[in-house]
């Protein structure tokens, strides 16, 4: 390496610059999105153990209305293209698209709240309970409430950070990291449903 490229890596190490070349806002969000995937993980991996281990499994089928769950799915989604026209119009300086693009995921985010308290209302209803179902299987349910009421959280807190984003925006205060580091989160929190869909539901 030569003397002059030393000299580069030692300023960018040193202090006062991004090693990465990102802002650190940019930089916190993936730390975070990093290690909130690998709880994901361990509770999606738990749910595994526990099916695996279990003599036998509820059909989902039985106990949720795929149909419906398929169009939650779909609503989240859909919300993730919006949520990236408003990091592209946010790249792009246009500041009115950026606003009215926020506006449509938060949209699409309460869609899928309330679609999921309906769907947690259902399942209640049918009789089930953080410690018991009427399917026999008693970590069925202690599965499906800990995964996506987590979930769950974290749509809420998504819809809430977009909020104040969009406000910011109509205000003419948001800047384009500020808008990309809530499509990180929105689009990382779109992701964690497709493997709860698939792994949960589907499987």
């Amino acid at each position: 390496m030569s003397d002059t490229g030393a000299t580069a890596l030692d300023a960018s190490w040193g202090g006062g610059t991004s090693p990465f070349n990102v802002s650190w806002q940019k930089l916190m969000m993936w730390i975070f999105i990093i290690t909130d995937a690998l709880l994901f993980a361990g509770l999606l991996v738990a749910y595994g153990f526990v099916r695996v281990a279990s003599p036998s499994w509820p059909d989902q089928n039985v106990a949720f209305d795929m149909n419906y769950i398929t169009m939650m799915t779909f609503t989240l989604i859909a919300s993730s293209w919006s949520m990236a026209c408003a990091v592209s119009a946010s790249s792009a300086g246009n500041k009115k698209h950026v606003t009215i693009f926020l506006w449509m995921t938060i949209i699409g985010g309460l869609f899928f709240l309330g679609m999921q308290v309906y769907e947690w209302s259902h399942f209640i209803h049918e009789g089930a309970r953080l410690t018991s179902n009427p399917w026999g299987v008693q970590q069925f349910s202690t599965c499906f409430f800990v995964i996506t009421g987590f979930h769950g959280m974290h749509v809420t807190t998504g819809v809430i950070i977009l909020l104040v984003v969009a406000i910011r925006s109509a205000l003419g205060k948001s800047t384009a990291t500020g808008v990309e580091n809530a499509g990180l989160y929105w689009h990382f929190v779109d992701l964690v449903w497709v493997f709860v869909f698939a792994l949960f539901y589907l499987v």
